[in-house]
């Protein structure tokens, strides 16, 4: 939640949706209130107030614009989270149309609301529901087959076909903790300490600022580990580059792995521009859950491949550095780094 009017101002100008709901914007010289992402005209700051809820804007009276409809922020929230409820109760991937109905608005309605809400497509939600679901699954299993019955799946082809590019190796290598995978690996050293970088066929899996590659067998047990060398000569150098140049466009190909929110926080975090910050709890609400900025913390944590997805662009509410796996000093370098660029 913003502190100040300052900072309020500052999202009006922006017309920053993650702060939609949080409060509105009152406009004494026309009589009316707006979500703070309003595509109206900007009012001149001294005709402006704010208010913490469209009931409280009535009260002052102020009346609802026409253009944005702030008080339907809450019926879309509401709506929205009956849609997410029937994913995840229904045994088979509900339809559009009936997710839809569930939700209370039109088919095409619904998916726009959806996608800005949480990042995703409807489709792709239950697909990353679904995969979850095969993920315990296989952890829980005797056989892959049971597995995805267990899942949702109705025939082994969407499976296989959701999977791989899901986990970034097949269900039952998954399963065995990578057996029957190979990782390649090689390590950097960097003005911030050595740079480890480790991708399968598909793409890196991990840059982390580790010394070897303890961790990294830790994540793949029965994987084969191996050193990159040659192979990995590309990716290491461009990996490197993000170090000395953390500004550049990520165009490097990644084969990482996620929960649905995990993916929709990280999504949000390549958005971010390079020189600037987000909340955690402006992620959250960007990422479709404006209650789950513990989650947004969690989500950083268990980011695999860093400065790739820049989770050291993202900082407490209070403005404070908060976390990073690899130490405040690297977060507060990377951050200047890309101030100064």
């Amino acid at each position: 939640m913003l502190e100040s009017d300052d900072q309020r101002w500052g999202a009006v100008l922006r017309r920053d949706r993650a702060m939609d709901g949080q409060f509105v914007t009152g406009v004494l010289s026309t009589g009316i209130y707006c979500r703070p992402s309003c595509a109206a005209r900007h009012p001149r700051r001294e005709n402006v107030r704010f208010f913490a809820s469209g009931a409280e804007a009535r009260d002052f009276g102020l009346r609802a614009c026409l253009r944005c409809r702030p008080d339907e922020i809450a019926a879309d929230e509401a709506g929205i989270a009956r849609a997410i409820a029937l994913i995840e109760a229904a045994e088979d991937a509900p339809s559009l149309d009936r997710l839809a109905e569930a939700a209370g608005y039109s088919p095409f309605h619904f998916h726009r609301l959806f996608r800005r809400a949480t990042g995703v497509t409807p489709a792709a939600y239950v697909r990353a529901h679904r995969a979850r679901r095969a993920e315990r699954a296989l952890k829980e299993s005797d056989t892959v087959t049971e597995a995805l019955y267990d899942a949702g799946y109705a025939a082994p082809a969407r499976f296989y076909a959701d999977m791989p590019d899901r986990l970034g190796m097949t269900p039952s290598k998954w399963r065995d903790g990578g057996r029957g995978e190979t990782i390649r690996w090689e390590v950097a050293q960097t003005d911030l300490g050595p740079l480890l970088v480790a991708a399968t066929t598909r793409g890196i899996c991990r840059v982390a600022f580790e010394p070897d590659d303890a961790a990294l067998r830790a994540h793949f047990p029965n994987a084969a580990i191996e050193r990159g060398g040659a192979a990995l000569e590309a990716l290491l150098a461009d990996a490197v580059e993000f170090v000395t140049q953390p500004g550049r466009a990520m165009a490097l190909p990644l084969d990482v792995r996620g929960t649905a929110f995990q993916q929709a926080v990280w999504r949000e975090l390549s958005r971010i521009p390079a020189g600037e910050t987000l909340s955690y709890a402006a992620l959250a609400a960007r990422a479709g859950n404006p209650n789950a900025v513990r989650a947004v913390g969690s989500a950083c944590g268990a980011n695999p491949v860093a400065m790739l997805i820049p989770c050291h662009r993202a900082l407490r509410t209070d403005g404070s550095l908060g976390g990073y796996a690899y130490g405040l000093p690297i977060k507060r370098k990377l951050l200047e780094r890309e101030a100064a660029g």
